[in-house]
């Protein structure tokens, strides 16, 4: 049944019940027209594509509309989000704000994956062979100790976080399950997250989840049928520039040492004279006098071949950080060719000798006889990276995926480092994965964001996710502006004496001028960076400076959310980042005055994916600049811009200290996407003056 798309709007409205909630409510027509757009693609199964400038409100736009359905219809809505900030802030204020708004009520559920959990099953297992690994004991006591008393055994839920090597061995993983044949099925955390999901109208998830979800139903079942999450028609994706990264990253697949040297030891694990692992719970269940006489020696091989692979990729990488397997490439991976090989040969022999072992044992239930289970998994782990090994050689001929190898630290409980090669298949675009897995099969798909747009178009961004393939008549495009008043509360600054980023002085440009922009807003600023170890060196610089008058954080020292938590709550820190802090970062009032763009924030040129999908551009006779590396970097650069204003009462500067801004001929595309705001263009000296000047006309 429909909703009344007209009366969504007016609950929004200046008469409505949000505003009878809100002791100084302002109306914000932008928010009403998007929230009755909304409505609209569900009463027609439409695909809503909606660009909502900060200070929109798109969370209620959506939220009230989806609510008004969910309840007329009872048809479940998940909602998929980019960050977990976004999705707490969900659960633990709109959602709940919403159902007042619309006078609407329904069960939320925040589903997380199940890596996430604990699994009671493993952390017995961990427990049963705690003598081999002493140095994580006091870790799992703490763990089995909460697990007595957690009602959600989720990691977050853990009063401490435990180690990643640790959690890895007992948590909940999606083909480790054995289901009502557990003997913890009763006390199963995952299982009763599942169930809770099951009687849930509204789910909210990470995009990583939604495309599990995507994949177990391409593979195996339609929306109606259970896979990752209950079947569901509606679907919203907040956050939505960032879903072809989430999905090129969830479709990806790889191989590393480390990662299959963990399901061999699974199975046989010795320290000194003590043996662990399935295997060994298995031996007594085997005929004959010496059953793992052909496993072991099996497992022996792979090892070594799996350090004779590490060697020959590293070799392959020489000095470089990536390394793309290109047909001019192809002499410097022989070695890495060979080493795949032997990897190979290696994985079939060790899955026949333990597949041939297991036969022996029968089709009786895995519960029965100890280990079993877990060797039947990791049976079928030896068996999917044998085909990862046969899809890397066979590269020539899957002409849709990018094949590259990365050089990788690992850091060791003594602070001793150790590289390692990862060697990773990519997906070349997941346009058609997008179209057929979600805007094909649900009726309806909302598209949200504060950035979709490019060049005043929304063509870019909808290429990029396959919405070019989808039934055009079931699509509607709309923009709703920001209400913020930039044009008076925003001074956009930008340098026209730096040095070019590509020239040798730019290090020493930034090291000097960063610190000077600091000192000009009394902290309260966010630096962001393209390169950790640029922010790495600005940070030192400053820190010399500065440090002893303001507080200078670093991405990389401590979590982000309680980096996040420290620079708000000091109005003197300042905080320099890259990558996930361009997005996603929520710091309104007086802790975020000044916001410094180091570098306009174009991919890497080395990516070995950014270069295939330009490559694939020039072969059709296109510009992979303009088509590929402008439109990326623009919406990156909107999502960094649009980190100072949080509210309608924010004031400040956003500092540029990229000149091809102005002048480079594809500088006006970032300039002409942001809203317009007070711009200062001259030398660097007169810059800082100004932005002082601004900054200090700010109230207090």
């Amino acid at each position: 049944m429909k909703i009344d798309s007209i009366a969504v709007g007016d609950y929004l409205s200046k008469n409505g019940a949000f505003a009878q909630r809100q002791g100084r409510f302002e109306e914000r027509q932008s928010q009403m027209d998007l929230a009755v757009c909304v409505a609209d693609a569900f009463n027609d199964d439409g695909i809503g594509v909606f660009e909502a400038g900060t200070g929109v409100g798109k969370s209620f736009a959506y939220l009230v509309p989806a609510l008004l359905w969910q309840a007329k219809n009872d048809e479940r809505v998940v909602i998929s989000t980019g960050t977990i900030n976004l999705q707490q802030q969900l659960m633990q204020k709109d959602i709940p704000e919403a159902m007042d708004i619309a006078d609407r009520r329904t069960k939320a559920v925040l589903v997380k994956g199940r890596q996430q959990y604990l699994c009671l099953r493993r952390l017995r297992s961990a427990l049963d062979e705690g003598d081999l690994f002493t140095e994580d004991a006091a870790d799992l006591g703490a763990i089995a100790s909460w697990a007595e008393t957690t009602r959600d055994g989720s990691r977050s839920d853990a009063p401490f976080m435990p180690p990643q090597s640790l959690w890895s061995r007992i948590n909940s993983e999606s083909d480790g399950c054995m289901g009502p044949r557990c003997p913890f099925h009763d006390q199963c955390f995952v299982a009763a997250a599942r169930e809770a999901a099951q009687d849930a109208g509204i789910l909210v998830v990470n995009h990583h989840l939604l495309f599990a979800d995507v994949e177990t139903r391409l593979r195996n079942a339609g929306l109606g049928d259970a896979a990752v999450l209950p079947p569901y028609g509606r679907l919203i994706l907040d956050e939505a520039h960032a879903v072809e990264e989430a999905a090129t990253s969830f479709f990806s697949s790889e191989l590393t040492r480390f990662r299959l040297l963990k399901q061999l030891n699974r199975l046989s694990f010795a320290r000194g004279t003590q043996r662990a692992g399935a295997l060994h719970r298995l031996e007594h269940f085997l005929p004959g006098s010496e059953p793992l006489g052909d496993i072991l020696p099996a497992l022996g091989s792979l090892r070594d071949a799996l350090g004779v692979l590490d060697a020959a990729g590293l070799d392959a990488l020489g000095v470089s950080h990536t390394q793309r397997l290109t047909p001019e490439r192809q002499i410097q991976f022989e070695g890495v060719f060979s080493g795949l090989g032997r990897v190979n040969s290696a994985l079939g022999e060790a899955a026949s000798a333990l597949g041939g072992l297991l036969a022996g044992l029968g089709e009786g239930e895995s519960g029965d006889i100890p280990g079993l289970f877990e060797a039947r998994i990791i049976l079928r782990r030896l068996s999917e990276a044998q085909s990862f090994c046969k899809d890397f050689l066979g590269w020539e001929k899957r002409g849709d995926s990018v094949f590259w190898i990365e050089k990788n630290r690992l850091t060791g409980r003594a602070g001793g480092e150790e590289w390692f090669p990862r060697f990773v298949e990519t997906p070349l675009e997941i346009a058609g994965r997008m179209n057929e897995g979600v805007f094909t099969p649900v009726k309806t798909v909302i598209c949200t964001s504060a950035t979709l747009k490019t060049g005043g178009s929304f063509a870019y961004w909808m290429g990029r996710v396959g919405l070019d393939r989808a039934d055009k008549g079931r699509v509607t495009a709309a923009e709703f502006p920001s209400p913020f008043p930039y044009a008076a509360n925003v001074l956009l600054a930008v340098p026209a004496d730096s040095p070019s980023p590509q020239e040798e002085g730019f290090q020493d440009y930034i090291d000097r001028t960063i610190p000077a922009l600091i000192e000009a807003a009394s902290g309260r600023t966010l630096a962001l960076f393209t390169s950790y170890d640029q922010l790495r060196r600005s940070w030192e610089s400053a820190s010399l400076r500065l440090g002893s008058r303001f507080t200078l954080l670093k991405q990389g020292d401590d979590d982000r959310s309680r980096l996040l938590e420290r620079f708000k709550g000091d109005l003197g820190s300042v905080l320099f980042a890259t990558d996930s802090f361009w997005t996603g970062v929520d710091v309104p009032g007086e802790s975020l005055s000044q916001v410094i763009i180091v570098k306009l924030p174009f991919n890497v040129p080395t990516d070995p994916v950014t270069q295939a999908r330009c490559e694939a551009i020039e072969h059709r006779g296109g510009s992979p600049f303009m088509e590929l590396s402008v439109p990326d970097a623009v919406i990156k650069f909107r999502q960094g811009f649009g980190r100072l204003l949080r509210h309608s009462q924010d004031r400040g500067v956003i500092a540029v200290l990229d000149r091809r801004i102005i002048q480079k001929f594809y500088g006006r595309f970032f300039l002409e996407a942001v809203p317009g705001t007070k711009r200062f263009t001259g030398p660097t000296d007169a810059m800082i003056q100004a932005a002082a000047r601004f900054i200090n006309t700010c109230p207090r």
